[in-house]
């Protein structure tokens, strides 16, 4: 079975106490270990070696797991401060801060050329967002204006680079006549008594307000994509399911062998329901493979195979195949079981598509941003064996991401494992879900379009063109 090795992540705890990004090792068919050697860590100098020593072993010990060192060759583009610097502010997030909003990330992942104004527009309704969650009242009523500006700038611009600028000129409108009740309902906390239920009433009307223009700036976003425009993938994978123009919606049902129900907060939930947004832009092999056994009925009554505190993972079929046993593709084959694999792919931002079997470091392009970031919490990750890049088959991970982890900078999955889709609604059900729950019900709610199936001999189809998707 295919696994992201525990001790790998112990990696990412040991990080926040060095100033190097130390190497990461893969997945494993065994929990904490590797085929042959534990974590490996090689650091330049003696007193990094130290520091790492240090946090590696307070990792240990706040996981009560075994920790090992072992030698590996540091990867030379991060063995100096000025590409540690550039690491950083290209790491996964914003910069030095970390972005752990999935629907936030899928929108900043859309390939929008020209999105320099309507990625203004976004941070400040974020920003905004923020502000009135944290009920900071002053500078929430402060972005208000500053986005009405914005709207105003943009607004013709915006209509003319629509695929049909009617709806965005009905969007654009919306969401202008939105701000104002918002503005209302943040005067309303403002002159309530703090603490008081009048105060919380009107914040939380404010922030469905606020969730609702972000929704609407989702649909502005997806209208500025080039009509026609679908990711370009070589034709060697012509023969492999594709995501092609879009994103599909998934939802997964999932229930406990024994009948309890899943308590979150206190809460008591019979079944533990999922929302997942899978990306045909970033990730057209890999997402087009998911959606594929999705429609199939694959993950249906499949079990948990893993809930460590790191992941939680599935896609492990019953009997001696470690994964889907299907038709295979030419260009990666099939496993030893005559599993489907599919390649690895990693989109990093700046490239016009993905780059195949192979990871950023094998590319000699480590500490580069990838377009969608293993940031959030439920991001989802495709399993693999640990030196083969192209072992992955069925599957699939969920990262139970953690900040004080995995800090803005050094998150060491991005690039080495394709990061395909999020979580957006449900996510914390991971909380409560242990191996051998079962998903009863795994489905395409939305997007199903968006799939393709191979067609003998038929090549590939043309991609329009946009902009690659610049670093944040």
């Amino acid at each position: 079975m295919m696994l992201l090795s525990s001790s790998s992540l112990y990696v990412i705890m040991a990080l926040t106490a060095s100033s190097e990004v130390m190497a990461f090792s893969p997945s494993s068919n065994r929990f904490g270990t590797t085929a042959g050697s534990n974590t490996a860590l090689q650091m330049k100098e003696n007193n990094n070696i130290q520091s790492a020593l240090t946090a590696a072993v307070i990792a240990a010990s706040v996981w009560a797991s075994p920790f090992t060192l072992m030698n590996e060759q540091f990867h030379p583009s991060l063995s100096n401060n000025n590409n540690m610097a550039y690491a950083k502010e290209m790491a996964s997030g914003s910069g030095s801060r970390v972005n752990k909003d999935p629907e936030s990330l899928l929108r900043y992942g859309l390939p929008i050329p020209n999105d320099k104004e309507i990625r203004k527009l976004q941070s400040q309704l974020e920003e905004t967002r923020n502000d009135i969650n944290s009920k900071r009242k002053g500078p929430a009523m402060e972005g208000i204006k500053k986005s009405r500006t914005l709207l105003a700038k943009g607004n013709s611009k915006f209509a003319s680079a629509c695929r049909e600028p009617a709806i965005c000129s009905t969007i654009l409108r919306t969401m202008d006549e939105r701000l104002t009740p918002l503005d209302q309902s943040l005067q309303t906390s403002s002159n309530a008594l703090n603490g008081s239920g009048q105060e919380q009433d009107a914040l939380d009307n404010a922030s469905k307000i606020q969730e609702s223009i972000l929704k609407d700036l989702t649909v502005l976003e997806q209208q500025l994509i080039p009509k026609g425009y679908a990711t370009p993938v070589p034709s060697d994978y012509d023969d492999l399911p594709q995501l092609k123009g879009g994103r599909v919606t998934v939802e997964f049902t999932m229930k406990k062998p024994d009948g309890l129900p899943y308590v979150i907060d206190a809460n008591k939930f019979p079944t533990a329901k999922m929302t997942m947004v899978i990306d045909g832009f970033t990730a057209p092999v890999t997402g087009g493979n998911f959606v594929d056994l999705v429609s199939k009925g694959f993950y249906n009554n499949m079990k948990i195979s893993r809930s460590d505190g790191f992941v939680v993972q599935t896609g492990d079929p019953d009997g001696d195949a470690a994964g889907y046993v299907g038709k295979p593709s030419k260009s990666v084959g099939s496993g030893p079981k005559g599993e489907r694999l599919i390649p690895n792919e990693i989109f990093v931002k700046g490239d016009k598509g993905p780059f195949y079997e192979t990871t950023i470091e094998d590319e000699g392009r480590g500490g580069q941003a990838t377009i969608l970031p293993f940031s959030s919490y439920g991001a989802m990750g495709w399993a693999r064996e640990e030196y083969d890049a192209n072992s992955g088959s069925s599957q699939f991970f969920w990262l139970l991401f953690d900040s004080d982890l995995t800090p803005a900078g050094k998150n060491v999955l991005d690039g080495r494992y394709p990061c395909f889709g999020y979580i957006v609604e449900g996510a914390d059900f991971l909380r409560d879900t242990k191996e051998d729950d079962i998903i009863i019900s795994a489905k395409i709610t939305d997007g199903a379009e968006f799939l393709i199936q191979p067609k003998k001999g038929a090549s590939a189809p043309v991609a329009a063109e946009a902009a690659p998707v610049a670093a944040e």
